[in-house]
């Protein structure tokens, strides 16, 4: 005899439900998989789909509005995509009249709005008839953080309405739902944090490489594969990142094993920088090896990412925006052009030869932009200009 799953947040609805315990252990196993799909919760919607016999099932994750597009995830029998969503986000939305429903509970167009009120919408009769949806039931979540989405399930004209054990059998999966909701809005900001700082990591010019528990490379920026790919005093070795002299190698892996101690604990989290010769004349790079410590909650991961490296070569031009100097200091586009050859070292002969210009156009601009900054020394300049956000530009 099969087990149902009665839980004890919502005895009475799991009993209505009827559902198996090994069905609702495989509908909880896709909803806490969902943050972590591309995109999220199709297997889950999927799975909730035919298990209600509908023709769809859809999360509104972002509810389109006048001045921003919505975002949905779709299941239904011709895949992710549906052909109206377009329509929908750009025009029907401010049409439908199922919206704003209470928090946390599950009803159907016919309950709020009667079959005649329902079937006489303009929603209904524009959108949803030619689609062959006759039939909603639905739920708006609310999480703890603020996070509102909402959760519609379809079915056509030949199916039937929406029955008590189908309401029961979704309010079963509403608190897992919320709860996965919630997951995937944190690691979603913590994914658009980490994609902003590392953008801002690389316009400083600065290469990133982060190494596991092993010492071996887990991920590394655009800036660090041009450094390593170059092989001048540091290359990437069998996974691990090497310096090419053979003594200053030696240093640069004690450095390393020193931090992996900091990060399991056996001694303090640590910080130390060293240089890293090059041929070729060209100047040394920095190297800044950093422990990363695990938290108290850590678990047993042995690609959990342990230590950095932050690379810096001295030959890199910074790329400040044009348009972020020009706008920050009131220059016009010359003085901006001088302005940021000078942040990159030339020398004010060596600028005016690369812009074009004579010497003494050269001096006319600088002593503008030495009006328009308040300094009064070339030095004092390139100090401002690389104190200030340009290079984040």
């Amino acid at each position: 005899m099969e087990t149902k799953w009665a839980p004890e947040e919502g005895h009475a609805a799991g009993e209505l439900a009827d559902v198996s315990v090994a069905q609702f252990s495989g509908l909880m196993a896709r909803i806490y998989q969902g943050p972590l799909e591309n995109p999220p919760w199709a297997g889950a919607l999927e799975l909730i789909r035919t298990s209600l016999n509908a023709n769809y099932a859809t999360l509104i994750l972002r509810s389109p509005s006048s001045d921003r597009r919505g975002l949905m995830v779709h299941a239904s029998e011709l895949g992710p995509g549906v052909p109206g969503e377009a329509s929908y986000n750009n025009y029907y939305y401010s049409l439908d009249p199922f919206v704003g429903l209470p928090a946390d509970r599950v009803v159907t167009v016919d309950e709020v709005f009667g079959d005649t009120g329902w079937l006489a919408s303009e929603l209904y009769q524009q959108f949803l008839k030619p689609a062959d949806i006759r039939y909603i039931m639905g739920a708006d979540l609310r999480t703890e953080s603020g996070v509102e989405c909402r959760f519609r399930v379809c079915r056509g004209h030949d199916a039937k309405q929406f029955s008590a054990r189908d309401k029961a059998f979704c309010a079963l999966l509403l608190p897992h739902l919320r709860r996965a909701v919630e997951l995937h809005s944190r690691l979603d900001i913590v994914e658009s944090e980490r994609t902003l700082y590392a953008s801002a990591i690389d316009r400083m010019l600065v290469g990133t490489v982060t190494l596991d528990e092993s010492g071996a490379i887990m991920r590394s920026n655009s800036v660090a594969d041009e450094i390593l790919a170059e092989g001048n005093g540091l290359r990437m070795m069998h996974g691990t990142v090497e310096a090419t002299d053979a003594k200053e190698n030696r240093n640069l892996q004690r450095l390393v094993r020193q931090a992996l101690m900091g990060h399991f604990g056996t001694a303090a989290p640590m910080v130390e920088a060293m240089p890293i010769t090059r041929g070729g004349d060209k100047p040394k790079l920095g190297v800044l090896v950093r422990t990363i410590p695990l938290s108290d909650w850590s678990e047993d991961n042995k690609r959990r990412p342990a230590t950095v490296l932050f690379l810096r070569d001295p030959d890199r031009k910074s790329q400040g925006s044009q348009e972020i100097v020009r706008k920050l200091f009131d220059l016009t586009p010359a003085e901006t052009s001088l302005a940021l050859l000078l942040t990159n070292g030339l020398t004010l002969e060596e600028a005016a030869e690369e812009l074009g210009i004579s010497k003494n156009t050269a001096r006319a601009h600088l002593r503008a932009i030495f009006s328009k900054t308040g300094v009064t020394r070339q030095a004092t300049l390139v100090r401002i200009l690389l104190g200030s956000v340009v290079p984040l530009g």
